[in-house]
């Protein structure tokens, strides 16, 4: 439709109400409503437009054929024409009771076209089909459809409660800078040319984590923020390139004291955005336990199919593949799929089997207990070693045992983690009536890379270590626990923190432990180690995604639906065209010359879906 006239003003005319909010008590009353046209109903002598904003709908009538100039506009609308409408509230003559403002509609006396609209490329309701490609190009569509407009105000709340909650609680809410010198250990950082100094650069923050902490050594002894952070990182349906955390940092404290403030806010989040209880305090388990029982340091405690170590029952074993595995230092663990006989397939068994090497298992052996029993590996068994694995994993008719093998357990837990959740989401397996919340503590304080060679920090260098293992800093890094502690919510690593070192010397320590020489870590890290000689108090904190939090609360699966303008796996916005190419005058003041590229349309789209 081509779009012609001029549109129409405010000017003397202001909205009384939301469309949503109209009751039978508005019952009398004049009022004047604004919105986007959902649909126009011609019936001759009578019209109706459903009128919507991001309160809801209500119903305009237009039933007074001597109104000439107000029906020929009410004629004209169409989906998304912005209209103002002022009318008086009647009861409505067909009711609709599946919409809140069902029982009334507006008698419009005055009807103002504010903005026309093209026919859009998809149309603007719930739960829509339409490619998350498309979606994104027209992002600002997409924004009009009521789903996606309560999960955004919906973030509103959890942010706007989050700031009540740590203001309640004594926190000043502290903004640290976004320009920051760049201390890469971990993600790769977003750089950003200065133009004043040229061939040296700022990076933003991937987490205001080092400022917080010299706000403790200043004294604001209880911070809090609601803080933008940027990773250069691969993206997955649960992670952007800009996200956003609920940040908070407090003195004087120990472990005890930040988890006791960080379930105190997650019960609120629940109570005003869910209306859920969530009874405190929040169960634990340690790191080491959740590795055992689910493979995952993030479990989903809504199913069973735990792990259990059946390599007792095969420590004499000469089946080959046991037998490396353990002889390996590795393990041999299995889960049981309850009832699944039926439900899988050799074929599909099959193909689990090719899926769960993406997760470094070089395969995955399998009893399935059908009315006619099939094995990948008891035939390598003895009858008494086949007979133990059955009852380690409480086997009966109908189920089928799942079995991973490594010499390292490390890729066991990973694998059989994956595949309990991946049975779990295919077979429906989840009770998703009630969610499920805990604190997963003594994390380890290290882990080895073997692309680095050398030790990496677990969370990051600034972890206070647990006391008991100070003494292994140095001769069995492996073992050290720390002080840190996630929060998990429906197998989600919703937040997370931990007690820092406030010690220069144990600090100094902890960086000579990641392969730190003395020069680097302090033209990396100077500034805090210099703090730290000045005074620090103990200190502890934690930050929460904002974005995760939004995705577990109302429910969603992909983080892009939580964000207002996000951006697809290759980091591109398809609205924008971000990123596009500069003026060359831009790049000559920053002193860089780019080598020849080619980023074509397909690229930023191709991981759109």
């Amino acid at each position: 439709m081509e779009n012609t006239g001029f549109a129409e003003t405010m000017a003397g005319i202001s909205r009384t109400h939301y469309c949503g909010e109209l009751r039978p008590a508005h019952i009398g009353q004049e009022v004047t409503v604004c919105g986007w046209v959902q649909r126009q109903r011609d019936l001759g002598q009578l019209i109706f437009i459903d009128l919507r904003d991001r309160t809801g709908i209500v119903q305009l009538a237009f039933d007074d054929e001597s109104k000439t100039d107000l029906f020929e506009k009410a004629f004209t609308a169409r989906a998304e024409f912005v209209l103002a409408a002022k009318g008086l509230v009647r009861e409505r003559a067909s009711k609709n009771m599946e919409i809140p403002t069902g029982e009334i509609e507006i008698e419009v006396s005055e009807l103002r076209v504010l903005a026309r609209s093209e026919t859009p490329p998809f149309a603007i309701e719930e739960d829509s089909n339409v490619n998350m490609a498309t979606r994104l190009k027209y992002r600002y569509l997409d924004l009009r459809r009521p789903d996606m407009q309560r999960i955004l105000m919906a973030r509103h709340r959890i942010a706007k409660t989050a700031r009540d909650y740590f203001d309640e609680n004594g926190f000043l809410e502290i903004e640290t800078p976004d320009l920051i010198k760049s201390t890469p250990e971990g993600a790769r950082d977003y750089l950003v040319p200065s133009r004043v100094f040229p061939g040296e650069f700022f990076a933003l923050p991937q987490s205001p984590q080092l400022y917080k902490q010299l706000l403790m050594v200043s004294g604001f002894d209880r911070y809090m923020q609601v803080a933008r952070c940027f990773r250069d990182e691969d993206l997955r349906a649960d992670r952007q390139p800009e996200f956003t955390q609920i940040d908070f940092e407090m003195s004087f404290v120990e472990q005890e004291d930040v988890m006791a403030i960080g379930e105190g806010f997650i019960q609120r989040a629940y109570k005003e955005v869910r209306g859920i209880d969530i009874p405190l305090p929040l169960p634990r388990m340690t790191w080491q336990e959740a590795m055992e029982r689910f493979g995952s340091d993030k479990p989903d405690l809504r199913f069973g199919m735990e792990l259990r170590n059946v390599s007792s029952c095969v420590e004499k074993t000469e089946f080959k593949v046991f037998q490396g595995a353990l002889q390996g230092g590795g393990s041999v663990r299995g889960i049981n799929g309850k009832g699944l006989a039926e439900k899988l397939s050799r074929k599909e068994i099959d193909k689990l089997g090719e899926w769960i090497k993406a997760y470094g298992a070089k395969g995955l052996a399998w009893t399935r207990l059908a009315e006619k029993e099939t094995s990948s590996y008891e035939k390598f068994l003895s009858p008494e070693e086949a007979a133990a694995i059955r009852e380690a994993l409480s086997a009966q008719p109908g189920d089928v045992l799942f079995l991973v093998a490594s010499d390292e357990d490390a890729t066991v837990f990973a694998a059989l983690g994956a595949l309990r959740c991946e049975l779990a989401r295919r077979f429906e397996l989840i009770d998703a009536s009630r969610p499920c919340l805990l604190w997963v503590t003594d994390f380890p304080m290290f882990e080895y890379s073997k692309e680095e060679g050398r030790w990496m920090a677990t969370h990051h260098p600034f972890t206070m270590p647990n006391p008991e293992d100070l003494d292994k800093l140095e001769s069995d890094p492996g073992s050290v626990r720390s002080l840190a502690y996630d929060m998990v919510i429906d197998g989600y690593e919703a937040g997370g923190g931990s007690i820092r070192i406030h010690d220069t010397n144990l600090q100094e320590r902890m960086l000579e432990a990641l392969g730190f020489e003395k020069e680097d870590a302090q033209n990396r890290f100077g500034f805090l180690l210099d703090a730290l000689k000045f005074g620090a108090p103990p200190h502890g904190g934690m930050a929460w995604g904002l974005e995760r939090l939004v995705m577990v609360l109302m429910g969603v699966s992909d983080m892009r639906d939580v964000i207002a303008f996000p951006k697809v796996a290759s980091s591109a916005d398809l609205m924008s065209q971000a990123p596009a190419p500069v003026d060359e005058k831009q790049l000559e003041e920053l002193g860089i010359r780019l080598a020849p590229q080619d980023t074509s349309k397909a690229q930023r789209e191709e991981t759109a879906d």
